[in-house]
């Protein structure tokens, strides 16, 4: 499918971009996505949550009260998980929570939610651009002139670029990113996409 590229004022240059049918037109396989956002999100966990369990808490392993008689749950020592202040019955230990997934996998949920963004009508493109220096009020004139200021959005560019990295840091509910780091992840956090024109040549090869 054909769509319209914009300028940074918000026009219509009559150019059009082809979106690949299949990077942005296949049916989206909702079980894949939720699969690559389980793993992004488990790869950004430090599993370093950890409980001491009753072998590891200091105290006396003298036996507080006899086994029977007592009216109450037996219990040994003060280490007993039954008392307060005693370990911890299977509590959490340090562990990795990454998993695998294939990279066919990752490339048909990226695909996915791409198309997703196309069917919501959640795609614009403008023109490649930059700033000669970080202008943050420079950056907000341009989501103004595409009616699209009050969306958290995400912008992607076709490479680096500090300036408009910059210019964009400090606007809520707004995140920029490259086409090498893109994921369904980031595709399906923001409501709106702006693609630059380089971008979308780049992304039709995913």
């Amino acid at each position: 499918m054909e769509i319209s590229v914009y300028n940074i004022k918000g026009e219509d240059t009559g150019k059009k971009v082809t979106l690949k049918d299949g990077v942005f037109g296949i049916e989206p396989n909702d079980h894949i996505i939720y699969m690559d956002v389980k793993q992004y999100m488990a790869n950004k966990r430090q599993g370093t949550a950890k409980a001491k369990e009753r072998s590891e808490i200091s105290g006396s392993t003298r036996k507080l009260g006899r086994q029977k008689g007592g009216g109450g749950a037996r219990r040994g020592d003060i280490k007993s998980p039954v008392l307060v202040g005693g370990g911890r019955v299977f509590g959490p230990k340090p562990r990795d929570y990454s998993f695998k997934l294939n990279k066919k996998e990752k490339t048909l949920a990226r695909r996915s939610a791409l198309s997703y963004k196309v069917k919501e009508d959640s795609i614009t493109v403008i023109e490649d651009f930059t700033f000669e220096t970080p202008k943050t009020k420079e950056f907000l004139a341009i989501v103004k002139n595409l009616n699209i200021e009050n969306k958290k959005l995400l912008v992607v560019l076709p490479k680096n670029d500090d300036t408009v990295y910059l210019s964009a840091r400090n606007i809520q509910r707004m995140n920029v990113t490259t086409v090498s780091e893109l994921n369904t992840y980031k595709v399906l956090d923001a409501a709106h996409l702006v693609l630059l024109e380089s971008s979308v040549n780049a992304i039709n090869n995913f």
